[in-house]
């Protein structure tokens, strides 16, 4: 793999650096935020390594820039903010998994190498519809009627995952695994947070709402039968 390591601690830099070449991947490394976002940007990569704390501009923010630049390599969170919290917020930012230091290499590579094997989403539809509500997530726009709604890369994945799932129920353990990759309930409200941010860009300011609770189930979008008839001239 071809590996971008973005982290201002240099002796754990050069650990890491050494471990991944000698297991036979090829790495790029920054010490510096801004940097690691030029080459971010500019270079294909299989996965990004990537601290929180690092200068010129810090890991939460430069995940948040290239999720929001449509960047969509694999990226891991490697930091000494282990909390749970501070994992829930990091994993909210864009990324796609999250390691505490300390912490074994062994486990390291194996993250990596788990986010590598992830399938790439060949044969799914780009452009999703529901009623009004459409979905370009190549592009990463959503809209509704004439209105754009802009998302945070949280909301929109819970989107896309319902709107996949049209007219099925998603439990709250489905949604903490497929939006936020939770193997474990985090014991808090970070999935109800999140339908209700959602709801208040997609549904509050228009007639027809898409999403309804099934309470103490989950949560269903659909649109009632009525929404999706063509108009009559």
């Amino acid at each position: 793999m071809k590996i971008l390591l973005v982290e201002d601690d240099l002796p754990t830099a050069a650990f890491v650096e050494k471990g991944l070449r000698q297991a036979g991947h090829e790495v790029d490394h920054s010490g510096d935020g801004r940097e690691g976002l030029v080459l971010a940007t500019t270079v294909t990569y299989d996965a990004a390594v990537i601290d929180r704390m690092l200068p010129g501009l810090d890991g939460m923010a430069l995940v948040k820039t290239l999720r929001s630049a449509g960047v969509k390599t694999p990226i891991l969170f490697l930091t000494a903010r282990g909390g749970i919290d501070d994992r829930v917020e990091g994993l909210e930012a864009g990324a796609d998994d999250y390691l505490g230091k300390p912490f074994a290499f062994s486990e390291l590579v194996a993250r990596l190498n788990a986010l590598a094997r992830r399938p790439p989403i060949a044969g799914e539809a780009t452009v999703l519809q529901v009623a009004d509500l459409v979905m370009d997530v190549v592009a990463r726009k959503v809209r509704r009627g004439d209105q754009v709604i802009d998302l945070m890369p949280r909301e929109f994945k819970l989107l896309e995952v319902l709107m996949r799932n049209r007219g099925r129920l998603m439990t709250r353990t489905m949604l903490l695994e497929r939006v936020w990759d939770f193997r474990f309930d985090p014991k808090s409200s970070i999935v109800e947070t999140h339908v209700s941010r959602l709801r208040a860009k997609v549904d509050r300011p228009f007639d027809v709402p898409l999403i309804r609770t099934e309470r103490g189930m989950g949560y269903i979008l659909d649109a009632p039968p009525s929404a999706d008839r063509p108009r009559k001239r």
